[in-house]
C-alpha cells in the first residue's frame, strides 16, 4: 500500500500530468482538497472508489484515513492543488506517514504561477529585465511569515514577484511595493487561472486597487508585479543567436 501525493494542477483537468492521472485511476481511495481541486478530476477515480473531501477535516482525521487504507491494503491518491512543493501542507503529512512507516510517493503538478503566466501570455524572466522570480506570500491566519521574509526585502532586488494567498492584503501589498517598483510598474491579478471562470486584471501598481475595486477577488488569486509583465524592447536571448556557439549548434563566433 502506498499513499500517492499528487499535484492536481491549477484547476483545468487537462493540466494534470499523465502520471498523476494514471495514479488516480489506479487507487481505490482518493482524498482531495475540495476547496481548491477541480471536482471534474474525480471522474478519473475507479468505479466504487472511496472519495473523501479533506477541506473540512483536521490533520488527525486525514491521517486516520491513511491508516485505515493502510490496514486495508488500499493505495491512496492524495490530491493537492497546484504543485506539492509550495504551500501544500504536504510536509506535515509526510512527517506523520514517516512516523507510521507508511510508504508514499510525490508526483509534481503544474504550479499556479505557471498557469497565471500562461494566462497573461508572458515569460516571467527576460534578458536584462529580470532573471529572478520570487514566489512569496503575506502573513495569514494559517501561517506567519519568518521575520526576514518581508515584501520590502524581496522588492529591493527588483525581481519579478508572484504573491500567493495574499489577495486579501492587496492594499498593503501595493503600499509596500510601490516605493521600490514605482507606481507605473506593471502589475496583474489572475483569478482562478485555467478555470472556466478565469479572470485577469492587468494594471500598474498605481491603478491596480482601482481596477479590482468593483469586483474584488476574495480567494484563489495571484498577484504578479514586475517590469516583465509589459516589457517589449528587451534584448533577445543569446541562446538562439546565430553567432552563439554551443554544444548543439556549432559554428559562428567562439
Amino acid at each position: 500500500m502506498t499513499v500517492h501525493f499528487i499535484g492536481a494542477g491549477p484547476g483545468a483537468p487537462d493540466l494534470l500530468t499523465l502520471r498523476g492521472a494514471d495514479l488516480i485511476a489506479s487507487c481505490p481511495v482518493c482524498l482531495y482538497a475540495g476547496s481548491l481541486v477541480n471536482v471534474d478530476i474525480l471522474a478519473l477515480c475507479p468505479s466504487g472508489a472511496r472519495i473523501v473531501d479533506t477541506a473540512p477535516m483536521s490533520l488527525d482525521e486525514i491521517v486516520a484515513e491513511f491508516e485505515a487504507a493502510h490496514k486495508a491494503g488500499h493505495d491512496v491518491a492524495r490530491l493537492h492543488s497546484g504543485d506539492l512543493s509550495v504551500w501544500s501542507a504536504v510536509g506535515e503529512q509526510l512527517r506523520r506517514l514517516d512516523a507510521l512507516h507508511i510508504p508514499y510517493t510525490l508526483t509534481p503538478g503544474v504550479p499556479a504561477f505557471a498557469a497565471a503566466a500562461a494566462a497573461l501570455k508572458r515569460e516571467l524572466t527576460l534578458p536584462e529585465v529580470s532573471q529572478s522570480l520570487v514566489l512569496t506570500r503575506t502573513s495569514g491566519r494559517a501561517s506567519a511569515m519568518p521575520p526576514r521574509e518581508t515584501l520590502p526585502a524581496f522588492a529591493a532586488t527588483g525581481a519579478t514577484l508572484v504573491l500567493h494567498l495574499s489577495i486579501q492584503a492587496l492594499p498593503r501589498v501595493v503600499e509596500e511595493l510601490t516605493p521600490f517598483y514605482g507606481p507605473d510598474c506593471p502589475a496583474a491579478v489572475v483569478v482562478r487561472a485555467s478555470w472556466p471562470d478565469e479572470r485577469i486584471v492587468e494594471a500598474t501598481l498605481g491603478t491596480l486597487l482601482g481596477e479590482v475595486a468593483n469586483d474584488p477577488p476574495e480567494r484563489t488569486a495571484l498577484i504578479l508585479v514586475g517590469p516583465v509583465l509589459a516589457a517589449e524592447n528587451f534584448r533577445e536571448s543569446a541562446l538562439y543567436d546565430a553567432n552563439y556557439r554551443r554544444r548543439y549548434r556549432l559554428g559562428g563566433a567562439a
